[in-house]
């Protein structure tokens, strides 16, 4: 039976920040949670998400100031979500296809946990693993 994103977020508490927040402060929390991502929250709904990725793209190589700078400044705004209910799978085709390491989960607009490539030691990797795989051998017997 396949996992849905509600099953692996289970005992999963949102790590969550105000886009008014700065950067080198959200960064503290993400190490304390030791989360590689953090949901940018305003009035209990998602407006984005702030990543490792966004600190080293966004402020760190812009040579922006951490002590300044708030997460509306360099968050990826209105993020792909998926809903409780989804599949995990759909969260794996989601990174993959995006190129995303992290995922917020949703439900009606306010944020209830985080599906990051970590959550995908599991059985769905090898599944999508060997789908991809054999994607690639149609392809190439049909090329």
């Amino acid at each position: 039976m396949e996992r849905t994103i509600r099953d692996v977020i289970q005992n999963q508490q949102p790590v969550t920040a105000p886009a008014s927040m700065r950067v080198r402060e959200a960064a503290r929390v993400m190490k304390q949670q030791r989360v590689g991502a953090i949901m940018v929250v305003e009035h209990g709904f998602l407006v984005g998400i702030f990543t490792e990725r966004d600190a080293l793209n966004r402020v760190v190589a812009e040579g922006r100031d951490a002590a300044a700078t708030t997460l509306a400044d360099v968050m990826t705004a209105n993020p792909r979500t998926l809903g409780p209910d989804a599949t995990f799978n759909a969260a794996l085709e989601i990174m993959h296809t995006g190129r995303f390491r992290h995922v917020p989960v949703a439900e009606n607009g306010r944020p209830v946990g985080m599906i990051s490539v970590r959550d995908a030691m599991g059985p769905e990797l090898e599944s999508f693993v060997f789908e991809i795989l054999r994607q690639e051998q149609m392809s190439q017997v049909l090329a």
